[in-house]
Parts: structure tokens; sequence; C-alpha cells
């Protein structure tokens, strides 16, 4: 049994939870961060001193935090091959895109785009800084577009891999922004993808309502 903690609608908690989905785990979560509190607690500051989610624990083992990290975890222990490909060199090419997503798409989307327009109250907001977020947000997702524009209905080929989980969980949010976008055919098609996954919906197209400010 897995224990994930953290709250649903965490982005970051999304991609523990479609991994998990996806592998078929047995596992439950517990509701902490945002509304729900408990990151303060002294139990939950042993297993992550930084008081942020997800944490999981998978049985007896130690805490593990950090949500990419959580990922390969899982894709290492539980993965098969096309989830978790055990030739490095072909690993490390879907990695790349997993990395990406942590060190370019996700800071703008989620800092620049989300965070303003869903969390920031009205009378806060920077329209301008909004504006050019957005604009950045479009180019990057010109870059995905152009990668997945091919035969293969996944980064990884003809099967959902780890970096998959990486790359779509922030498209049901950036897709459903009230945001201009670019023409982005090969993308959109591979987000329908995505949303005809049984946990992709249950674990990623979660309403954000709750942390409208």
């Amino acid at each position: 049994m897995i224990t994930v903690w953290g709250r649903a609608t965490s982005s970051n908690v999304q991609i523990v939870m479609w991994a998990i989905g996806e592998l078929g785990l047995a596992h439950r979560r517990l509701d902490v961060g945002h509304a729900y509190g408990g990151l303060d607690t002294p139990e939950y500051i042993a297993m992550n001193p930084h008081r942020l989610v997800p944490t999981i624990r998978d049985g007896e083992g130690p805490p593990i935090w950090e949500s990419s990290a959580c990922l390969r975890y899982l894709g290492a222990s539980y993965g098969g091959e096309a989830f978790w490909p055990t030739d490095a060199k072909r690993r490390a090419q879907l990695d790349m895109w997993a990395e990406w997503v942590r060190t370019s798409w996700q800071p703008v989307i989620a800092r620049e785009v989300f965070w303003p327009l869903i969390r920031t109250p009205a009378s806060q907001t920077n329209a301008a800084a909004i504006a050019e977020g957005v604009v950045k947000a479009g180019a990057l997702a010109k870059l995905l577009d152009a990668r997945l524009d091919g035969p293969d209905p996944y980064l990884g080929g003809e099967a959902l891999s780890f970096a998959d989980v990486m790359v779509g969980h922030l498209l049901y949010r950036y897709f459903d922004l009230p945001i201009e976008r670019p023409s982005l055919p090969a993308l959109e098609a591979y987000y329908a993808r995505l949303q005809e996954r049984p946990a992709y919906a249950e674990h990623v197209m979660v309403s954000y309502e709750s942390l409208r400010a």
C-alpha cells in the first residue's frame, strides 16, 4: 500500500496520483496542504522538512518527497519497459522532456499564468505581466507541439511513459484557462488522447475552483 500525503487539487500531487492510477497500484491519499493544513505538524515535518506536498511512503519504506522523485521511484519500482525504459539512452531521451517541464514549462504555466489568474485577487493582478506569461507559455507550447508532431501517440512511442505524466499533467489547466493559445494541432490531439485515459480524467482533470482567490 502506497500512502500519498497531498490534496487532489495540487498539480504536483496529480503527477503522483496519475502515475499510481496508470500503474494500478494500491494506495490511499490523505488530504493535507492548502485549506486542509497539516504541513506544520511534527509528524509531517519529520517526513518532509520542506513542508510541501506530495510526500509518499511505500509500505514501511522511508518517506519520499518532490513529485518528480516520487514519479521516478514509482516508475523504477513498478513501471514496465514502456513506462520506465531500462535502457539508459532511451530513458534519457524521455527524461530530457520531463526535466524541461520542471525548468521551463511548469514555471511559466504555474507562476506566470495560473497563479496570477486563479490564485491572486483581481485587484492585485498585473494584466500586462499575465499577458507576457501567456505569450511565453504559447511559445513553449509550440515546442511541445513540434515534438509531438509525428506518428507516435505518446512521447515514448505507442504506450504512455513517465515523461508523458510530467508533460501532460499541466495540459488540463493550460487548455482550460481563459487565455489565448497559438495553433497547436499535435499538442491538442495529444491532450485529447490523454483525456480518454481513466487515470488522467480522475486524477488530473480536477476542478481548481477551490483555489480561486
